[in-house]
């Protein structure tokens, strides 16, 4: 019986200092918060399940069931909504509204996303002055000295009875931004490969911490668990090299792409948290202490939507008079629209020619004088406006990014090249034009459709890639493919942004430095009233190059493919003789997805 006590003694004994000598710690993840603090779509001015003050409302029931608790944000934080526009361009005079947030919620570290710089190094430096937290970034740094620009990481000391556990954060930029951002907002920077910076940090930080954080605001360029390539390889997104060639990461936090990533591989947490404060990543660790180390022991991702959790009313209070203000902006209306801007069906916008994607192409084309002009619909929630008044608002929900304008001198293999490349949006299967898959998953990449004015062409979504765009013209002509022409981008697509690399390094004949949204609003408030236009100058469908044969003519060609003659001679204005057509001419045959095709 006495042994019976006592092996149960020591078995009680065991297990409580188990249980004393281990800690449960929580990591909160935010990325891509991108200006939003209230449950709002400024688009509409209705309710939408994001914002910080939602993440607020979570991080404080956290906290409660665990005082261990930490939050870190992986970037682009200061810009994105016409809250975070207004205060970088109409009303800083106070702190800046989303840093102050990320202070009241106690966030103990950001790090610098590409977003970051779009205001400009005076609104990023004031920025960091405010925050209470280091915003890191240790592959940023100073072109003179080689040194680390920003915080290149922190070490966090988390108190447990009268114990310490020590938990680093590392902080990572994607390198790709010298490709999109403003060459004066980053002069003097050097952005560092991502990968080689962790091999240089990471060994050290190890010896020095009990729990290793790479907070990268960047994505993954390959599948999780097959290696495979999700997009081309280009440097933007380099987690999944991170994650494989970098050892000693305990939790690899990640951003840029806006996806909803769970996973726990070879032991290294990995959390991407969508964006806009949708979700919120929550990774639980166990630690114990062995040996007099701290070690984890287990380990736990979830990432958590915010739908279900009522907004913080204390944070909203803190900025309600402000984002009053904001509202109050957003709904001056500035013209009148004569006809509608409107797009219902965004799949139907990409497949011919529309009176809003055309009047954004027209207003590029009027402030820089460039004839030929290209921009994309963003996404597909951009609707446009009706008839009528237009506001503030409705053209910051079209024009949803703060880019310039740029003006390059380009060869029309380039345009041609360009073309293509936005082509690969479609696949034709079982007989309809369908949006390629890697277009849409893991990551929506509408914004990389481009829609172009000035020139006309057609483009067949069932050729093979490369091999899709049937007609370029400019001025009735055909497109020159050694021929010099300017052309009006914006500053993303201008850098090459999107895999658009036959744009890179070409000569910069002009620019504009306003942000679009403003030089459409003060185009239309010049004029009072705007009328909705269609010139149809070009259409996506199906079709091909024939080759003449000896002795066919084209009533024998269009009874060949069962194409009205008339559609023929739509598509081939060079053609003069129809009734003996020179043997090895070529003719295109095409079919418009839509009734309503261009006139070329």
């Amino acid at each position: 019986m006495r042994k019976l006590f006592l092996a149960m003694f020591v078995v009680i004994s065991l297990a409580v200092l188990v249980f004393a000598t281990q800690v449960n710690l929580s990591i909160i993840h935010t990325s891509d918060i991108h200006g939003n603090i209230f449950p709002v779509d400024y688009a509409t001015g209705k309710f939408s399940a994001v914002g910080l003050a939602k993440i607020s409302a979570f991080l404080s029931e956290m906290r409660k069931s665990n005082p261990n608790t930490l939050a870190i944000d992986t970037g682009d934080l200061i810009q994105g909504t016409p809250l975070a526009y207004y205060y970088a361009k109409v009303d800083n005079s106070g702190e800046n509204p989303m840093i102050a947030a990320l202070n009241h919620m106690g966030f103990i570290a950001s790090v610098i996303g590409n977003h970051e710089f779009n205001y400009g190094p005076s609104i990023l430096e004031r920025a960091i002055g405010e925050a209470g937290f280091p915003m890191l970034s240790a592959n940023i740094v100073f072109e003179s000295s080689g040194e680390a620009a920003f915080a290149p990481y922190v070490i966090v000391e988390v108190p447990f009875e009268g114990d310490t556990i020590r938990v680093g954060v590392l902080g990572l930029t994607t390198s790709f931004i010298p490709n999109w951002e403003e060459p004066k907002h980053i002069a003097g920077l050097n952005f560092l490969d991502p990968v080689s910076t962790a091999l240089e940090y990471v060994p050290q930080l190890r010896e020095k911490v009990d729990v290793l954080v790479v907070a990268y605001h960047g994505g993954f360029e390959r599948d999780l668990k097959t290696g495979a390539p999700t997009e081309e390889l280009l440097g933007e997104n380099v987690g999944y090299q991170i994650l494989k060639e970098v050892k000693g990461i305990d939790v690899l936090l990640t951003g840029h792409q806006h996806r909803t990533i769970a996973e726990v591989i070879d032991g290294t947490v990995i959390s991407q948290p969508s964006n806009w404060g949708k979700v919120a990543g929550k990774i639980d660790l166990v630690l114990e202490k062995k040996n007099g180390k701290w070690k984890i022991v287990n380990r736990n991702i979830a990432q958590i939507s915010m739908a279900n959790y009522d907004a913080d009313s204390e944070v909203m209070a803190m900025f309600q008079n402000f984002e009053d203000r904001v509202q109050k902006w957003l709904d001056q209306p500035v013209g009148i629209a004569i006809g509608d801007f409107y797009i219902d069906d965004p799949f139907v916008a990409r497949l011919a020619d529309n009176s809003l994607i055309e009047f954004v192409n027209r207003v590029q084309s009027f402030v820089t004088g460039a004839p030929i002009s290209s921009v994309a619909l963003f996404t597909n929630d951009i609707k446009g406006w009706k008839t009528g008044p237009i506001t503030i608002r409705d053209i910051n929900a079209v024009y949803i990014y703060p880019n310039t304008l740029k003006v390059i001198k380009v060869t029309g293999a380039d345009i041609k090249a360009a073309l293509e490349k936005s082509a690969e949006y479609f696949t034709y299967e079982d007989g309809e034009i369908v949006v390629t898959d890697s277009w849409i998953n893991p990551k929506p990449l509408h914004y990389n459709y481009d829609i172009w004015e000035g020139i006309e062409y057609i483009v067949a979504a069932d050729r093979p890639v490369g091999e899709r765009v049937l007609s370029v013209r400019y001025m009735g002509r055909p497109l020159d493919m050694d021929g010099e022409y300017e052309v009006v981008l914006n500053n993303y697509r201008a850098g090459g942004g999107g895999g658009y690399t036959m744009f890179q390094g070409k000569p910069v004949v002009r620019e504009v430095m306003l942000e679009v949204s403003e030089i459409i609003a003060d185009y239309v408030l010049e004029r009072v009233a705007v009328s909705a236009t269609l010139d149809r100058n070009w259409s996506v469908g199906t079709g091909l190059i024939h080759t003449v044969g000896w002795n066919e003519t084209l009533r024998t060609i269009s009874e060949m493919y069962g194409i009205d003659a008339s559609e023929i001679m739509k598509y081939n204005p060079d053609l003069k003789r129809v009734e003996r057509i020179p043997a090895g001419t070529k003719i295109i045959i095409y079919r418009a997805a839509l009734e309503e095709v261009p006139v070329m």
